[in-house]
């Protein structure tokens, strides 16, 4: 049996989540059908489009993603923080971009005064749009759905577009957040769609590098803020510099046609305390070798801890993976 999505979802362990997303029967309802020579190039800007889209609406972040023919990778990050800082305000006014909420949302955000049975319904409705804000759950459906239903009109058909649930993988720490993230960006270069992560179209490496060509880094992404330090500011705990060379490094070897190795003093590789070696494992298989949440002993030991596991899945392969 499946488990149940509350049973893999812990903020107090990480606020970083893996996701993928496949089409039923894993057909290739996003890119070019070969037995047909049909096209559905276009759904795959449609993934694109709406995911950045809901970054700005959710109190969810992206830290990377790749929107390949038949299926997506997404990492994510919740700001749980930043939902419960909004103003109650604020938070319908982004749920109503979402949806259209009803009659007491807005008759709140027209201004009109409230009942004081109606203030109570209301806080009610906002608690639960706060709690769904900063939901993956909520984000993936939404994301999901909205492709479906522009997909079953376009097709003039009815049914299921997506399989029914969405994988997810707890990322418990640095190692297993980089190496999560690189595997995802690099996954056109590995389905030798792409030869090199600036062509890579549809991932957040190619927007990454578009922006850094121009010294800025893209709004719609969670930013890179640099290695840990004390007061540090939201982002992601590496140096984009070294993240880009890495992914570039990584591609080259990956590729069968050209030469290439990982250097042994790259920046995030030395800091995090993998083996060049392992690494190359990680961002080419991490999908099949882990199944479920992805961290060091104590990290997945206080998951499992904190969520009632008994078992501690991919122990071993984390162990020999990331040391």
């Amino acid at each position: 049996m499946p488990t149940a999505r509350k049973n893999q979802i812990s903020l107090v362990d990480t606020k970083y989540y893996h996701c993928i997303s496949r089409c039923v029967r894993r057909a290739f309802l996003c890119g070019e059908d070969k037995l047909t020579g049909k096209s559905y190039e276009h759904r795959r800007e449609w993934v694109e489009e709406k995911l950045l889209a809901l970054a700005m609406v959710f109190c969810i972040d992206i830290c990377a993603y790749a929107v390949m023919s038949n299926h997506t990778h997404i990492v994510l990050y919740v700001d749980d923080k930043k939902a419960n800082r909004l103003s109650d305000k604020a938070i319908v006014i982004r749920w109503h971009k979402l949806f259209k909420g009803n009659w007491l949302t807005q008759k709140f955000i027209d201004g009109n005064e409230l009942t004081p049975s109606e203030l109570i319904m209301l806080s009610s409705i906002i608690d639960m749009y706060r709690e769904r804000l900063a939901s993956v759950s909520w984000f993936m459906r939404v994301l999901n759905e909205d492709i479906a239903r522009r997909a079953n009109k376009e097709d003039d058909c009815t049914g299921r577009f997506w399989e029914g649930r969405f994988k997810s993988q707890a990322l418990l720490d640095e190692a297993a957040l980089a190496a999560c993230m690189a595997y995802v960006d690099l996954n056109p270069i590995r389905a030798k769609i792409a030869c090199t992560p600036e062509t890579s179209d549809f991932t957040s490496i190619k927007k990454r590098i578009e922006h850094a060509q121009h010294g800025k880094q893209p709004k719609n992404l969670l930013r890179f803020a640099g290695n840990p330090r004390q007061n540090m500011s939201k982002g992601l705990p590496f140096e984009l510099k070294y993240y880009i060379e890495l992914v570039e490094l990584t591609g080259r070897c990956i590729r069968a046609d050209k030469r290439g190795h990982i250097i042994d003093e790259q920046p995030i590789l030395s800091r995090l305390q993998i083996e060049p070696e392992n690494w190359l494992k990680l961002t080419t298989r991490f999908t099949k070798v882990f199944h479920g949440a992805v961290g060091r002993q104590q990290a997945m030991t206080e998951y499992c801890s904190h969520l009632q596991k008994q078992r501690r899945p991919n122990l071993t392969n984390c162990e020999r993976l990331l040391g």
